[in-house]
């Protein structure tokens, strides 16, 4: 009857189409926007700390924001900037000290000018994407390429580096589609303390601000250079993963918008065949992804019920079977397609660009919706994940693969908890100009997995987790997406991008009292004379704060000690022992710290 109750209750979350009470502001203040703290959507930063600020500002125009930065600078407070919804996982939005001043762009959210001639439209950096893509659309034109979830702001998932899928044209990347961008910086007296830099094509210091993290200033406003509306034509056809390394590279170079989907447990990949047709093809298709769609907060917490079950309990049958009717409910109702906004009939989907590049309906709001919300929403008993994101090269991306099929062999059910949360989504991305960016041609894997509420307890299969994420960051070389991962990611980071110094040179030139930095962006720069962002401590590991060097790192009390990979042997991973004793068949471990793997 158990898992008969979740069958249904995760088909009921994969076609619910209810409204829903939107995300609520992460900035709450005790009053008048004084003794303020941030989160995340996830309602948890990776080290579960809490965000302070003395105060938040809430400019409405460029000049405001000007007056706040200038405020701040002559009076030396250290700043941050945070989006409406701020989706980013790590702590880029946490100031420094108890006087720190957060400066939202939540109300910096208009369009500035359409130039349908150049094609190009300037917005303030608060605009969600969700409105960039409908405005433009209402004009002719179209971003081309974008993060397929709509409720990040411009500012947000330039500053980030966030971006579609296609290794086509200059890339997926949104920031390299910004052809000008306005930023406030601090200043000296004789400047008045602030300034608004234009930045624009030809100028290196705008590939320093594409990818900026926010420790540059406040981007005001945003003019992208965009394309003539279109239409796009999507399949999506299931294969067994045996040759999906060799399949890879050839599939995202044979069609534009190509992305893949791996259920590496099930031993199967969805490939996406998605390309521009002509407009006069019929068609009028609409993606609205199930997992980004507004659910019941009874269903919600049911979910999460029976996972946590699953997880104290150790069964694996149970959450494999459950991925099984999760990807056959996924592929019945088409990933969120229809052919006509309403209903799926059959492959291909045809439609406009506008409406199948992105989704996001859990953000519409309704007076009356409290019973529903974003499956994510911390204010309801939902998912609460860890989400890892790194970017391998293209000449590497079929190793990688291969090691973690080689894992899968080792323990076939240990991924199904991925499937779970739709498998392993992989995105293709170009390098970039940006300072911040792309090194090379790569694959993006994102992959989503339970979180416990309790950070002293270790998750089922931990450790084959643990070596997939140590083998994408270590052995291949993986850059992580700015936005997402845990703090093992970005240990050490900026040493993998040639142009670090580059970068650092223009921060310095902005923002030479550090206003816009943290303790935080600080050691993820390398600034902080070989302080690293892990943290060592009791059961670290299983956070992803450390990488283990010892047991206590993991949770030896429960089991878990800190072993070498399975596949990847240099890996430091939290492994189950089938007893309490501190060794196993792999051995003991001598104790090393994250740079001598």
């Amino acid at each position: 009857m158990l898992r008969q109750f979740l069958l249904f209750i995760w088909t009921l979350l994969l076609i619910c189409m209810v409204e829903c009470n939107p995300p609520e502001d992460p900035i709450k203040c005790s009053s008048a926007n004084v003794n303020c703290t941030i989160t995340n959507t996830y309602g948890a930063f990776a080290d579960r700390s809490v965000c302070r600020a003395a105060e938040v500002a809430y400019p409405t125009t460029e000049e405001e924001l000007i007056s706040v930065v200038a405020t701040a600078t002559k009076n030396r407070r250290k700043i941050k900037v945070a989006t409406r919804s701020s989706h980013s996982v790590p702590k880029l939005v946490c100031p420094d000290g108890d006087d720190g001043l957060i400066i939202s762009t939540k109300f910096l959210n208009r369009i500035v000018k359409i130039d349908n001639s150049s094609m190009r439209m300037s917005v303030e950096s608060g605009m969600l994407l969700r409105e960039l893509i409908h405005d433009a659309a209402k004009a002719g034109l179209a971003l081309p390429y974008a993060p397929y979830w709509w409720g990040l702001t411009m500012g947000g998932l330039i500053g980030t580096g966030a971006h579609g899928s296609t290794l086509w044209g200059i890339g997926s990347a949104v920031h390299d589609y910004v052809v000008e961008l306005r930023i406030v910086t601090p200043a000296g007296p004789d400047e008045g303390y602030a300034k608004v830099r234009t930045l624009a094509n030809g100028d290196p210091d705008l590939d320093a601000a594409r990818v900026s993290l926010g420790v540059l200033g406040v981007i005001s406003q945003i003019t992208l250079k965009l394309q003539p509306l279109f239409k796009r034509s999507i399949s999506y056809e299931t294969k067994s993963d045996l040759d999906l390394g060799d399949q890879v590279a050839s599939f995202g170079n044979q069609h534009e918008f190509a992305d893949l989907t791996w259920y590496p447990s099930q031993r199967e990949v969805v490939y996406r065949t998605d390309d521009r047709v002509s407009s006069n093809t019929s068609g009028n298709g609409l993606y609205d992804f199930t997992g980004f769609r507004s659910t019941p907060s009874l269903v919600l917490s049911g979910i999460r019920t029976i996972e946590e079950i699953q997880e104290s309990t150790g069964d694996a049958n149970g959450k494999c079977n459950d991925a099984k009717l999760n990807i056959f409910t996924l592929k019945t109702i088409a990933y969120g397609l229809t052919n006509n906004g309403i209903l799926f009939t059959g492959y291909p989907v045809v439609g406009y660009h506008n409406r199948l590049q992105s989704s996001g309906s859990c953000l519409d709001s309704h007076e009356d919706a409290h019973l529903t919300a974003c499956p994510w929403d911390p204010r309801v008993n939902g998912l609460f994940i860890h989400q890892n994101a790194f970017s391998i090269s293209l000449s590497k991306v079929k190793s990688f693969i291969q090691d973690v099929q080689k894992l899968v062999e080792l323990e076939p059910k240990a991924l199904c908890s991925v499937e779970l949360y739709n498998g392993i989504l992989m995105r293709y991305v170009k390098a970039s100009s940006a300072y911040l960016g792309k090194e090379e041609d790569a694959v993006d894997f994102d992959i989503t997995y339970y979180r416990s509420k309790d950070p002293m307890n270790p998750r089922l299969y931990e450790d084959i987790l643990e070596e997939v994420e140590q083998m994408g960051l270590f052995k291949y070389g993986g850059l992580p997406h700015w936005g997402k991962n845990r703090n093992v990611a970005f240990d050490g980071v900026i040493k993998k991008y040639r142009n670090a110094g580059e970068f650092l040179k223009v921060k310095e030139t902005y923002d030479p009292l550090g206003l816009f930095s943290s303790d935080w962006t600080d050691k993820v720069l390398g600034l902080r004379d070989g302080d690293p962002v892990t943290i060592l401590k009791e059961g670290c590991a299983l956070e992803g704060l450390c990488v283990c060097s010892q047991d206590i790192h993991c949770a030896p009390s429960k089991g878990y000690f800190c072993r070498p990979g399975r596949v990847y042997k240099d890996a430091r991973v939290c492994t189950k022992s089938s007893s309490q004793n501190t060794k196993d068949k792999r051995g003991t471990l001598p104790l090393q710290t994250h740079e001598e793997l």
